[in-house]
Formats: structure tokens, sequence, C-alpha cells
């Protein structure tokens, strides 16, 4: 049987368990021209949570009674379709779900010998590309620039730091927690990182990036973005990733401080990464020298069980994880 998580309502706030349903059917039977891909990792998202709101947005909204969308690293177990043979893995939007029929439109091989698979959820994986193109073609930062980035523990932010680092910059962090901010300084190498939960954010920004801050990666929004928008440098770059912080409010906030950006000259830009669909392979080949040389690091939070999609998926507004948020949904057999 095939186990599907669906969506049943959609919330005003926090999502809760009547938020999806949990259903069984038959695993389906691929048609001519189609493959029978098993799902083993989803990749959980922030962005999951706006696919669920009925707004107006770059994609469409998850309808109600539809699979859950989620990208996905699977195995392809049935082949009508001599592109993709049996026994080759492939990342793809596969929905929450167990097993999926695909015609492989959307689709791309991956090679587990390179990187566990699930490395291409994160790292070489949608986040990674998000950091990547973020940074470089949103932030264009300098040699020598001072960067700040939100989220710094988390599946994109980690990368963002990192590459920061690669190229050159100085590079603080803003995370939740002891534990977070010393990952993110010992193992992730940024030079320093603000813990918005045991101190004030703006005297932290002060502190750390003493000569202001040319590159704003915000992975949060709300107040944060506010202090960070009172030390941006002349011609200072904002990239707006995203904004946790704001998700599950029913009153969004948005900046206050957006005059900084006349008086210093600079720039605010939000972006989506499938406009960059066609660089993916240009920003995979150059991580991945980076991974294999030891300048970037992968980190994943992996959690078991299809029927756990709820809890798990909770974890990206509770906090409690590092890294990349991977549900194990089958066994490579």
């Amino acid at each position: 049987m095939n186990t599907q998580i669906k969506l049943a309502s959609r919330p005003e706030a926090a999502p809760t368990h009547d938020t999806w349903s949990i259903e069984t059917s038959p695993i389906p039977t691929p048609k001519e021209g189609e493959m029978l891909v098993k799902l083993l990792y989803l990749s959980l998202d922030p962005a999951m949570r706006g696919w669920i709101k009925d707004v107006p947005s770059y994609l469409p909204p998850v309808q109600i009674g539809e699979v859950m969308r989620a990208l996905s690293i699977g195995k392809v177990v049935a082949s009508n379709n001599g592109k993709f043979p049996v026994g080759t893995y492939l990342s793809g939007p596969g929905g929450a779900q167990q097993y999926t029929t695909i015609n492989g439109r959307g689709w791309h091989p991956v090679d587990p010998s390179l990187v566990s698979l699930p490395v291409y959820t994160s790292t070489l994986g949608m986040p990674g590309m998000t950091a990547y193109f973020g940074l470089l073609d949103v932030g264009q930062p300098k040699e020598g620039e001072t960067i700040l980035v939100s989220g710094a523990a988390g599946a994109v932010g980690s990368v963002v730091g990192q590459i920061g680092k690669i190229k050159g910059c100085r590079v603080v962090g803003i995370a939740g927690g002891p534990e977070k901010c010393k990952y993110v300084v010992e193992e992730l190498g940024f030079d320093a990182c603000i813990d918005y939960k045991n101190e004030h954010v703006y005297k932290g920004i002060k502190k750390h990036c003493p000569d202001g801050v040319d590159v704003y990666f915000d992975n949060v929004g709300g107040q944060i973005l506010d202090y960070a928008l009172g030390n941006i440098n002349f011609n200072g770059r904002v990239a707006i990733c995203g904004a946790i912080s704001q998700y599950n409010s029913v009153d969004m906030v948005g900046p206050k401080n957006y005059l900084a950006l006349l008086v210093q000259r600079a720039t605010m830009q939000g972006f989506v990464v499938i406009d960059y669909i066609p660089r993916y392979g240009e920003a995979a080949q150059e991580m991945a020298k980076w991974l294999m040389q030891g300048k970037l690091k992968s980190k994943e939070h992996i959690e078991e069980g299809i029927e756990n999609f709820h809890e798990t998926f909770m974890r990206l507004f509770s906090g409690e994880k590092r890294g990349k948020l991977v549900l194990k949904v089958g066994e490579d057999d």
C-alpha cells in the first residue's frame, strides 16, 4: 500500500494535526512512458507553509484533498520509460507519499556513490541552490565585506555563511541558542554568531559587525530584518529569501526601518530559486567541488516515518533541528 499525506484544511496560524490527513491506497501502476518511483526521503522546507495558503504565489497552492507538495529523493522500481531504467535514483517533486508514478519531466538522476542521498535534498538540492544564487547573484559579496545571515544554523543559512567564507568575507550569523551558535562558529567556520534567544540582536550586530553590514541574507523577516536594516552600509544589499518568523502569523509584520535603504542607497531584493533552474548544474558542480575539498560541510537532520510528517514538519518552526530537515519514508532495498 501507498501511504500519502493529503491537505485536509488550511490553517490560519500554525498547522495542526487536522491540517493533513494520512491515507492509504494501492501502489500505482506505471502506464506507457511512465515509471514507478519508491520515495526514500522527503525534503521538508519552510516554503511548504506558503504552498498551503490559498493566496497567489510563485506556485499554485496545494488544493484540499491533494497530496502535500514536497521535493523528494526516490528510486525507480518499475519502468515503462527508457530514459530512467529500474535502479535509477532520482530527485524531483514526488510529494508526501511513499510511491509515485512519473513521466520523468522535472526529475533528474542523482548518484549515491558521490554523496549520501539526503545531501541531494540539502546542499546539492534546493536549499543549496537557494544559498548559492541568493548570495552570489543577489547579494553579490566582494572579498573583505561583511555578510550577516539569519537562520544561520538552518539548511540555507548554514550554506550561505560557508560560501561567504570561501569568497573571502567576514561572516556573522544569527541563530537561536548557545549550542546552535557554537555549531555555526566552531563547525561551519563563521566569524561570530548572535544568539537571538539570549542577547539583543541589534547590540549583537553592532558588536560583531563594527564596520556595518554589506550583505544581509534574510531567512526570518520581522524584527531581525529591521535590526539588520539599521546597520546596513552604503550601497549594501539585502537578499530576501524567507520570513519564517512570520509564516504562522495571522497579521504579518513588515519592515519599519525601510528608509535606511534610501539613506544608504542600499537595495533589498526578493528572489525565488526556481528562477535559476537552468543554472542548477553550474551551482551543483561548484558546490560538489567544495564538498570534496572539505571547504563546505553538509548537515542533515533526519527523522523517520511518513506517519511522523506533521511532527517533523513543525520542527521547522520550533527550531528543534540543525541543518536540513529530512523525513525518511522508505527503505532502499
